[in-house]
């Protein structure tokens, strides 16, 4: 049972609300923090930072929310917020997410003419940033810009603009996209593409009815100038639905032997690739030229896989002009969902994505999932009461089990909203979250900074002993203290939030490690999962370090983005071995020495 749209805008905004210190004016921050992850987590961006700016340059109004740029320094997705705190579904005006668009286009613009860094104090936490877009722009392959906002637009993207001869997309990630997404449901519904007007006529087909009420099916051959103008168009709209949505374009592994291929002997695609497979809402067939059935248009499409086929395509042709792409034909399979019930429409299409590519890399968080570790941690937080003998903490184990959760046990608006009371959404805790808590509190920031999924691989192989054998299973106690730290954690995120211009994610996680170093093996533990919160006196303690931090990261730096040096051992051993102030001696969570 997926929720409705005004009831994910409320608990959205629950959620936005619970990352806040009281009396702090920076929903807006918050609301960008949450989207970002969220579209991190389900691969349509890298590893996002945090970094609001708002200024003047000239004339032109300036405005930023955040950055994510992919390892290979190769793809840049920048984010400007329009945050309202509505708390019933609002339209906003398309005027308004293009104009937001635009001054982050300008801010990009300046950044890309090498103009912004004359503009911008060297103290500021902005500087770094756009340092780095002036120096490495002539090599980015691919830009975004993302308007993100908890209203609902009617264009969920805009024309592709060219700044600097670099084709930039413009996307609108608003809050009805995003519940499409949370709630898997249909972020295809806008994709049509007519074959009559990108191949000159319907594709030749094999087409097969269905023998149940759920889908019907066709086997087909595209050609890949059809399928890069689809890339050109509707870009990572494409692969919304793919669990496993496609980023790197870099020429490694699989996607070298596209590109190659592409190059060298495009005649052969067809023999050496596997393919794609296709989902969509409405298929109609027509005549091709030979008189033979084929697929004249389809409705609602979407990649499921081959998206790196689909990517390199477009991204091969724009690198390398002169690849003949009027010789590439791509194997298809296309799947038409019939209408029926719109929950089991939806688990279909994430079947059939997560089976299409079982083949293919997965996350390391997903593969864990059914470690013992994990499973047991699960048992704990289902099993284990806070101390008011009522509320819990969940575990997330399994991405989506929370949703679950809901909609399994929450059968009556009243049992539901019990279930929300004892369980809320602010006391949910995945895997890659408690992975971050855990290595910071372990004194790893630096691993911490190398972003969710990589901090989960390195905390995955710390548990593996040596020697082979499991690892000892939590216990009651191991999983209050584990709670404990992530209150520390999420506490301290609260508040240095709205302190820090940029890099908070790094500063929180080194500030925590340095609380971990100075006061670890004294902070009662039990205390704070008694009170379920840590003292006003820890909280001062943790802000007065994380000036000092954030002072550390940026003298270290040597004019490297902070965010790219917090991830280096150097970083940490220079941070960490900084001098810092006494610790206030009326901490109540302090033991005495």
């Amino acid at each position: 049972m997926s929720s409705s749209l005004p009831d994910f805008l409320l608990e959205t905004q629950a959620a936005v609300r619970s990352q806040m210190r009281d009396g702090a004016l920076y929903e807006e921050l918050v609301f960008a923090g949450i989207v970002m992850e969220h579209m991190s987590e389900i691969g349509m961006t890298f590893e996002p930072v945090e970094c609001h700016f708002e200024g003047t340059v000239g004339n032109a109004m300036l405005r930023l929310s955040g950055y994510s740029i992919a390892d290979d320094g190769d793809q840049l997705d920048l984010f400007v917020s329009l945050y309202a705190g509505v708390d019933v579904p609002t339209s906003i005006p398309d005027a308004d997410t293009k104009m937001a668009a635009e001054r982050c286009l300008r801010f990009l613009t300046l950044c890309a003419e090498g103009k912004m860094t004359q503009k911008i104090d060297p103290s500021s936490e902005v500087r770094s940033l756009a340092d780095t877009l002036q120096a490495t722009y002539n090599d980015l392959e691919q830009i975004r810009v993302y308007v993100i906002t908890d209203r609902v637009a009617k264009s969920k993207s805009f024309k592709t603009r060219d700044i600097g001869g670099k084709a930039v997309r413009l996307e609108v990630m608003d809050i009805e996209r995003l519940h499409r997404h949370t709630s898997e449901g249909k972020p295809r519904d806008e994709l049509v593409v007519n074959f009559n007007e990108v191949s000159g006529s319907p594709l030749p087909c094999v087409y097969v009815p269905g023998e149940n009420d759920d889908y019907d099916y066709a086997m087909t051959a595209v050609p890949g100038e059809a399928l890069r103008l689809l890339y050109e168009k509707f870009g990572a709209r494409l692969l919304e639905a793919n669990v496993r949505s496609f980023l790197s374009v870099k020429g490694k592994g699989v996607n070298a032997g596209i590109q190659s291929t592409l190059r060298s002997a495009p005649e052969r695609f067809m023999a050496y690739n596997n393919g794609i497979v296709i989902v969509a809402d409405e298929m109609l067939l027509g005549k091709t030229a030979h008189g033979a059935e084929g697929i004249a248009w389809l409705k609602g499409l979407q990649i499921v896989n081959g998206g790196q086929t689909t990517a390199s395509l477009y991204f091969t042709k724009k690198k390398h002009p002169n690849t003949d792409l009027s010789r590439v034909r791509v194997p298809a399979k296309i799947i038409v969902m019939k209408a029926q019930d719109s929950t089991k429409e939806e688990a279909l299409v994430s079947d059939i994505s997560r089976f299409a590519n079982s083949q293919n890399a997965v996350s390391q968080s997903d593969l864990s999932a059914n470690k013992p570790f994990h499973v047991e941690i699960e048992k704990l937080s289902r099993s284990v009461y806070c101390p008011d003998g009522v509320g819990q903490w969940f575990y997330e184990r399994a991405a989506g089990s929370y949703n679950t959760l809901l909609a399994r046990e929450g059968t009556t608006p009243g049992k539901l909203k019990a279930l929300k009371d004892a369980i809320p959404a602010a006391r949910r805790v995945t895997k890659t979250d408690l992975a971050k808590y855990l290595n910071a509190w372990n004194r790893k920031p630096d691993i911490v900074s190398m972003g969710s999924q990589k901090n989960f691989d390195r905390f995955m192989a710390s548990l593996s002993p040596a020697d082979g054998q499991d690892a000892s299973l939590p216990t009651v106690a191991d999983f209050k203290a584990m709670i404990a730290k992530a209150k520390i954690y999420r506490e301290a995120q609260k508040l240095l939030r709205p302190m820090f211009q940029a890099f908070q994610a790094n500063v929180t996680a080194y500030t925590v490690a340095v609380l971990s170093e100075k006061l670890g093996a004294r902070i009662n533990l039990d205390l704070i999962w008694a009170k379920q919160a840590i003292s006003a006196e820890l909280l001062s303690q943790i802000a007065s370090w994380s000036k000092e931090v954030n002072e550390a990261l940026h003298s270290t730096s040597g004019g490297r983005m902070v965010s790219e040096w917090a991830k280096r051992p150097e970083c940490k051993d220079a941070v960490m071995g900084a001098s810092y102030s006494e610790h206030a001696d009326d901490i109540p969570e302090v033991k005495a020495a």
